[in-house]
This record gives structure tokens, sequence and C-alpha cells, in this order.
């Protein structure tokens, strides 16, 4: 069992093209492996913006060997009448290139047919790896290509080497001009001489030696480390941010931290503009006091070890300081404008095509926020319709122009500094929550209301042009928006009715809309279930109970996730199995029968008097619980009247000759079924006896 390693050596990727393509590369070569029965060990990556690595262990050292049966013509046409081989069978052998004595006769369920069997023996692995490793190389995916040269291949960025050793030995393959060796290079400025590589070891070795660690967990450890040390030694604390940190680990080979200073004039300025400034333009970690209150220092991590750091830090500050003035350029000039006047500026911040402006889109959603205002709220309908209102200026704002991220940040501030109620520029704020999964969500009935009627118009008017996501595609974010919405609803307990909502928004929107609204509305409901079903799976609920839940309806989300809840906990009974067996009986033989009234003078047996007595003894008791939200104790309470159930279809024949006696049955039974319908179709539990 030997050892495989493959380095593409290149020019600097961009960051965020690097683990894409290393996975990418991994899920190539398992494939590739499979289909090529070529068994490994362990596959392990590494890479930094000059070189992608694969390497797996225990590679063997040739294919594994098969036999390969192939299914001939029958016998009764393979032999003649004396047992002599026909031509049918002549041919067969023929073409499995095997003499007649080696056909084999077997038996199938289709009668004897004749089989030939042959061993494919393996193939040494060094033979098969140059076409394997070359399509790898060839096939590596990413977000934007390039070509160089003449040649007719694409990369990230241009190939200078490929590294491909198996077992000690050189892979031989070319990707365009460049030829495979067992030669590799250091760090572009610190050891950019060429060194030969025997194994993964030696390599990681002579990497260390040259300035170079591949490792992308051990550079971001050594960041890790290296940043809170800086912060710490300059009195302060690093502001952790996870994705900075994991960006910066793949945009060096061989990090160095400094820290460096600005101005505090600039802390005047809101901190998340300083941060963003630092985090989106130049990649730089902030640090903050004791108390939050962010400092004027910053922590960048460089690719070199200069002579004098003091210049890298010295340089850094310059870039930093022309950065921070334009970001207090923009603000201030932002300041001098009122939001009302920067609504106005919407009109000409084309939303969508067909949609229209962003001013637009504010009016369509503010109607809809005040219709579930009057629903949920009505005493703060006008913070809402304020919040609404406001809740897209930034869009147009200096600040967001240059950080697209802080929409809504610099709402907010931009609405206390106007004078607006705070829970109005709240809401700005909060509107836009969640940002994505695991996000915070709105804390205030103002933000949740208008993050809600933003997220509904854009669902609803979106579908209404035929924009729908596919599974290629979801440029609006509509999947995110709408479990956005039902996080919101759950989070909030707000008993709205869905249906209303989509009716609402359909109605405000549609001029703009071109595609039949009954289907539309069919689309949309369909969508959301898809999205709260898929929600409910990722939070540990079993399918069929969902799905029980969800067919009944889930026009109240929050109550149909109560419901799922508390069938959950019914189903988590020593009898639910019996329970759910018999309500499903019940449910399939009335699904189809429209009542026509339950006539107890028509009774025969005991049973069927008692089913019916219980039912009106248990009913009201149900109703009255349902209706207050008890969800589990009105399913507990319905799941009392099962013995009674039971002993019906043990002693009363539903489907007697008598009309009038067995539509009185499916009466009583389908009155009964009504106990637990409005929960759930017990239909779609599964149960152990179907």
């Amino acid at each position: 069992m030997k050892e495989l390693f493959l380095e593409i050596g290149c020019e600097e990727i961009p960051a965020g093209f690097i683990g894409p393509a290393l996975n990418a590369m991994t899920s190539r070569i398992v494939k590739a492996f499979n289909e090529a029965r070529i068994e490994y060990c362990e596959i392990k990556t590494a890479g930094t913006p000059r070189r992608l690595i694969l390497t797996l262990t225990d590679v063997a050292e040739k294919q594994k060997d098969i036999i390969i049966e192939n299914q001939g013509p029958a016998k009764k046409v393979a032999f003649d009448e004396d047992g002599n081989p026909t031509r049918a069978m002549e041919g067969f052998a023929r073409g499995q290139g095997l003499p007649l004595d080696k056909i084999e006769v077997r038996e199938t369920p289709k009668g004897e047919y004749l089989y030939a069997v042959k061993e494919e023996k393996g193939v040494e692995t060094s033979t098969l790896l140059p076409a394997i490793l070359e399509d790898i190389v060839a096939s590596v995916p990413f977000k934007k290509s390039m070509r160089w040269k003449d040649l007719d291949i694409t990369f990230a960025r241009p190939v200078h080497w490929i590294l491909a050793i198996f077992a000690g030995e050189t892979i031989d393959f070319s990707f365009g001009d460049v030829h495979s060796g067992n030669i590799s290079r250091g760090h572009r400025f610190h050891a950019p001489a060429e060194f030969e590589v025997k194994s993964f070891a030696d390599y990681t070795k002579k990497c260390r030696s040259a300035y170079v660690i591949a490792d992308p967990e051990e550079r971001k450890l050594l960041i890790g480390k290296g940043v809170h040390k800086a912060a710490s030694a300059a009195g302060g604390l690093l502001i952790e941010d996870e994705g900075l940190l994991e960006e910066v680990a793949n945009l060096v080979e061989y990090p160095v931290v400094v820290c460096g200073s600005f101005d505090d004039e600039y802390l005047k300025l809101p901190k998340d503009v300083v941060i963003n400034a630092m985090r989106d333009h130049q990649r730089y970690f902030s640090v903050e006091d004791e108390k939050g209150k962010l400092m004027p220092l910053f922590i960048t991590v460089s690719n070199t070890e200069a002579k004098d750091m003091q210049v890298v830090k010295e340089g850094n500050e310059r870039v930093l300081r022309a950065r921070l003035s334009d970001a207090a350029f923009y603000y201030y000039e932002d300041l001098k404008k009122p939001l009302d006047e920067m609504v106005e500026s919407l009109k000409s911040v084309v939303f969508q095509a067909k949609l229209g402006t962003s001013f637009e889109k504010v009016e369509r959603f503010s109607a809809l926020a005040g219709y579930m205002a009057d629903q949920l709220v009505p005493d703060k309908k006008d913070d809402i319709l304020r919040a609404a209102h406001l809740a897209k200026a930034d869009l147009v704002s200096g600040v967001v122009g240059e950080f697209a991220k802080l929409q809504g940040v610099m709402g907010r501030d931009y609405a206390l500094k106007a004078g607006e109620r705070p829970e109005v520029a709240e809401a700005i704020f909060e509107h836009y929550l969640p940002r994505n999964a695991g996000d915070i969500l709105p804390t205030t009935d103002t933000g949740a209301i208008v993050s809600i009627a933003d997220k509904m118009e854009t669902l609803c008017s979106c579908f209404g042009i035929g924009l729908i996501p596919t599974g290629a595609a979801d440029p609006y974010a509509l999947r995110r928006q709408t479990l956005g919405v039902i996080n919101i609803l759950l989070d909030k307990e707000y008993h709205l009715s869905i249906s209303e909502i989509i009716n609402t928004s359909l109605k405000i929107t549609s001029e703009k809309i071109d595609k039949d609204i009954v289907k539309t509305k069919g689309l949309l409901l369909e969508f959301i279930k898809t999205r709260l079903s898929g929600l409910l799976t990722t939070q540990g609920y079993s399918h069929d109970i969902i799905d029980a839940v969800l067919t009944r309806g889930f026009d109240d989300i929050v109550d149909a996730v109560e419901i799922i809840k508390a069938l959950s906990h019914l189903k988590g009974q020593a009898d639910f199995e019996p329970l759910a067996v018999a309500f499903k009986r019940v449910a399939n033989i009335t699904r189809e029968f429209e009542s026509t009234g339950v006539d107890p003078s028509l009774f025969e047996g005991v049973a069927e008097k008692e089913l019916h007595a219980a039912f009106h003894a248990i009913g009201g008791t149900v109703t009255a619980l349902a209706d207050k939200g008890k969800y589990k104790e009105a399913l507990l309470k319905a799941a009392e009247i099962r013995p009674l159930v039971d002993k019906f279809f043990d002693d009363i024949l539903v489907m007697v000759e008598s009309e009038k006696i067995r539509d009185n049955r499916l009466s009583l039974l389908k009155e009964v079924s009504g106990l637990f319908t409005r929960f759930a179709d017990f239909s779609k539990i599964v149960t152990e006896n179907k």
C-alpha cells in the first residue's frame, strides 16, 4: 500500500476559491478511484493561495481483480437436438473470447441460460493514475476561470508547476504546457527556489523550511493565537470574526501578525462603519476595550516577514487612514440628507424590471404591514407604517453604497440622529432579520411585522411574475426569506393566516403580476409548506407526523407547529400504535363518505350506542381544549375514545345491506373522525400495522 501525493502550483488564487476547489478535487478522486476499483485508506487536503494539495494514504498498487459474468442465449437455442453447439452458442463464445468448454449453463427464473464467466485482472495503479490525475487537474471548478498564453485550458490562475508522486515515483502527465514532476517551490518572496519532494512528509518539512505552512487549519490556528495575543498586548480584546479568520488563513502562506493604530477622530463614526471599513476593504481585525468600546487599533496578517516590520505597520496605517477618511466623508454627507428625501430617491432605484422601483416596493410592503398591524397590534400601527416607509431609505446612502452589509444598521443610525422614535429606528434595522441561518430575530413587534411584510411582499411579487427558485438559482433568496418569515412567526407566536397574507399581498401587487392568481397562490403555499417541513425535520420531528399535520393544514403556522409538538408527544406514548391504527381505520373507511347525520334510533348494537355516547361526552371537551390551543391535552382526551372504536369494529359490521343502517354507522364514524382530523391526517402516520 503506497502514498499518492498531488500538488497544483499556481499564481495566487482568491481565498474563497480554495475550500470549494479542494472539496471538488476530493469528490472527483473518490469517484475516479471507485470506478477504477483502486482501494485507499484516507484522503487529506491542504492548500494555500499558491497551491492545491491532495494526498491519499495506503493506496493499492493495482486494481482489484473482478469476476465478470455475462448472460448469453437460452440453452434451448444454444444446442441442437443432438446436444451439439449451435451457431448461437458459438457466436456467444467467440464474442466473449472464450472456448466453448468454458461456457457455463445456469438455471435462472426464466429457465436455463448460457453464461460466460471471466476473471479480469487488475491493472497497476501507476498505469491508471496519469489519466485520473490529468482529469482531476483539468476539471477543478471555480466561480471564475481564466485562460493564459494560447493554451486551450482554464484554471483560476495560471498553473506553474504540478507535483505528482505515487510510491515515491513521479506520475507523468501534462496540463497545458506544464509537465508533472517531483519538484515544488517555496514562498514567493522568502524562498522561491525549487526543491525535490519524495513524500508528503518530506514535502511538509521542506515547505516549512521554505516559509510555507500548507495546512489551512494550522495557519488558522496560528493566526487566531497571534491576533488574540496582539490585541491583549495592546491592552484590548479582539472582536471575534470567524469568517474573517477563515478568509485571512487562505490569503497567506506564512502568516505574520501586525498591530497598528488609527486616529481617535474616527471613533466618532458608528462602530459598525469603522469595523466594516477595516474588514471589508483591508481584511483587518478590530479591537475593543472591556466595555465593548472600539479602540483605535487594528490587527492585520502579512504574508511576509519584512526586515523592518515597522515599515509594514506604517504602510497599513496609511492605507487605512484613506479608507476611514472616505467612510467619514460618506457618513457626514448622509447625515445632511433628511430620511424622507432618501425615500424619494428610491424612485430612481429599480428593484426588479417587472416589479418597478424600490419606492414602489416600499409602498407595497407598507400596505401589507398595515394590514398585519390591524390583525396583531393596532396600537402600534403608526410606528409600523413609519418604520416600513423608512426601511429602505439607507439604500441610497453613501455608506451603504460603499458597505452594502450595513443596510439597516445605517438606517437605524440615521433615524435616531433624525429624532425618529427609538422603536421605529430599531425596526428599520430589525426588518432585515434574520439575515442568514442562525441569525438573531426581531425583538420588537414593529420590527417583526415590517420584516414579515417585506419578505412576504418579495415572495408573492416574485412568484407573481414567475421568478420561482430552481435548484440552480434563487437570486432573490426566497428560500431564506421564507424561512425568516416562519421563524419570526414562531418566535413571536403570531397567529396569522398565511393564505390571507398571500391574498392581501397579491391584491396589492395585482397591477404588476402577470401570472394566474389562483395558481400562484397554490405554488406559494406549497413552497412555504416545503420550507416549514424542512425546518421541522431539522429540529428532529418525524417526517410522518409533519406530513400528517401539514396535510391537514398550516394556515396558522404557529398552531400547526404546536399540533406537531403535541402529536409527537402522543407518539411517544406506549399505546400510540393501536391508537394510530384505529384512527387510520376510521379515516380510511369514511374518507369519501358524506355524512347524512346520525340517528340513534337506528343503532342495533351496544358498541355503536357506547361509541356515540362517548363521542358526545368527549367531543365538547376536545373542542374546548383545542380552541384554547391546548393541543396536547386535546389529543390525549380524544385518545380516550380509542377502546370504544376498537370495540365498534370488533362487534359491528359497517357495510351491511341496509343502506339506512350502513349510512348511519358511517355517519357515526365520520363524526368520530372529526375528533382527530381537525389535528392531522392520521393516514399519513407510519405504523407497524399498515
